[in-house]
């Protein structure tokens, strides 16, 4: 028994103190990241389309609506690869689309580290739901065999024709409907997030990805929102995507989780016929502004200051170090993150971009790269090219005979040629992108950091 009544009360203090520590210190918050598929710069009423899309429209008036995301490709399993890695899709083995006749042999790498695997040591339990597009068949690709605990959705893109498997739900490594109906899909998505959120435990924290076929062809909207829009069909699936969003973050309410939760809404890449880059030239499939930057808007309240729009130049590979640094788990070592952490961009604490220098790829074509308000495309041939890169789409550049030099900050539509009066800017854009060609490699060379694609030489350069 303890007799000394001084030394007592120094521990009794100290407990005190020990505990307040403890009760101040804030919990992990709930991670949320809800990817809409081939939507357009200019498909959110937010960002300037002629209806409204008023859950998205409140999530951004709530938070932090980025002008100047960059996707780090401009086609699905790319994009897909590098938000989950953090790193440029050649990097991580992905650095093209491949149609569904090569998923046997083209995934993500089991090597690589996603998202969801780094939140696990952090008692962070993770959900994948909707189209996956990172390899499913092959070993060590399935969402569940990358840090995922469990998976609801479709392997790829939906469609009738090509693999069968075009239209088969999963959950987890289980086909539960072989021939699932498309106006189906989205409810399905919403009810599995829906209950996934219901039954979380205060004391654990969760990462959803969620990973709609919304906006990507079938242009198919469920039976209630035909004509909701008055815009056309196009934009009635739209609103069933914004609609989607709403009953995500009403479950987040219901469930008491709204001030501990981000979510993060974004784009894969640009649109593809149907949507809308805004200003912005080019869409899906190429490497001018309208394939690559995309809506992205960040929600947490309390922490995210209301009503912040902002044109500080982000990627979509930062995700992994914000998420990582919000968990309070370090990046990996033995690899490079091209992904910077934004925690203090997105909290309103920093108005600098963390990137030096960003990089346009097709396929394996470095075609520009920007620094700044500067975009340097650099020359071309039909021969460099992805199979979805020879033609021109909407203001593109399929063949460049010398460097094309934009300042995006004047000419957002990368219509006029300012090299020759930037000389200086030129040779420091040229020189950097030799730097990265030796790297992450070009159409003709495969760079010192480039994952060889797996299992598959025949895939190879």
């Amino acid at each position: 028994m303890m007799k000394n009544p001084l030394m007592k009360t120094l521990i009794l203090n100290l407990l005190l103190a020990v505990s307040s520590v403890a009760q101040a210190e804030p919990a992990k918050p709930n991670l949320i990241v809800i990817l809409a598929d081939d939507l357009g710069y200019g498909d959110l009423g937010c960002y300037g389309a002629k209806y409204p899309t008023p859950a998205l429209d409140q999530m951004a008036a709530e938070g932090f609506r980025s002008t100047d995301l960059i996707s780090a490709a401009n086609v699905c399993t790319p994009a897909r690869a590098a938000l989950l890695t953090g790193r440029y899709p050649g990097r991580a083995g992905l650095p093209t689309y491949r149609s569904p006749d090569k998923q046997d042999h083209y995934g993500l790498h089991p090597d690589e580290v996603t998202i969801a695997e780094l939140l696990k040591p952090a008692g962070y339990r993770s959900l994948a739901v909707g189209k996956w597009h990172l390899g499913f068949r092959m070993e060590g690709a399935h969402p569940m065999d990358q840090g995922f605990d469990g998976y609801f959705g479709l392997p790829y893109n939906y469609s009738t024709k090509h693999d069968p498997w075009n239209q088969a739900l999963f959950r987890d490594r289980e086909m539960i409907a072989k021939k699932v109906k498309f106006p189906h899909i989205t409810p399905r998505y919403n009810e599995e997030v829906v209950k996934f959120i219901e039954n979380q435990s205060a004391d654990q924290p969760f990462f959803i990805y969620m990973a709609h076929q919304i906006a990507h062809s079938p242009i198919a909207p469920g039976k209630a929102f035909l004509g909701k829009s008055k815009h056309g069909k196009y934009a009635d699936f739209v609103t069933e995507l914004d609609d989607s969003v709403g009953q995500v973050l009403q479950a987040l309410r219901d469930n008491g989780l709204d001030e501990n939760t981000l979510v993060v809404f974004l784009a894969d890449n640009g649109p593809a016929k149907a949507g809308s880059a805004g200003l912005l030239a080019g869409s899906k499939y190429t490497t001018m502004e309208g394939g690559h930057r995309v809506a992205g808007i960040f929600r947490w309240p309390g922490r995210i200051p209301a009503g912040r729009v902002s044109d500080v130049t982000l990627s979509s590979m930062d995700l992994l170090p914000l998420f990582c640094d919000l968990a309070g788990v370090a990046l990996p070592g033995d690899r490079t993150i091209d992904g910077k952490n934004i925690r203090d961009v997105v909290l309103g604490q920093d108005a600098e971009s963390p990137h030096d220098f960003l990089y346009y790829y097709n396929g394996l074509n470095l075609q520009a790269v920007r620094q700044g308000k500067w975009k340097l495309h650099l020359p071309r041939t039909k021969a460099d090219q992805p199979y979805w890169g020879q033609v021109s789409r909407n203001r593109s550049f399929v063949e460049l005979d010398q460097p094309f030099l934009v300042n995006l900050e004047r000419d957002i539509g990368e219509t006029k040629n300012v090299a020759s009066n930037y000389p200086e800017v030129v040779a420091t854009l040229l020189k950097e992108a030799d730097r990265i060609r030796a790297e992450l490699g070009d159409a003709s060379q495969a760079g010192t950091d480039r994952r060889p694609y797996w299992r598959d030489e025949n895939l190879a350069d």
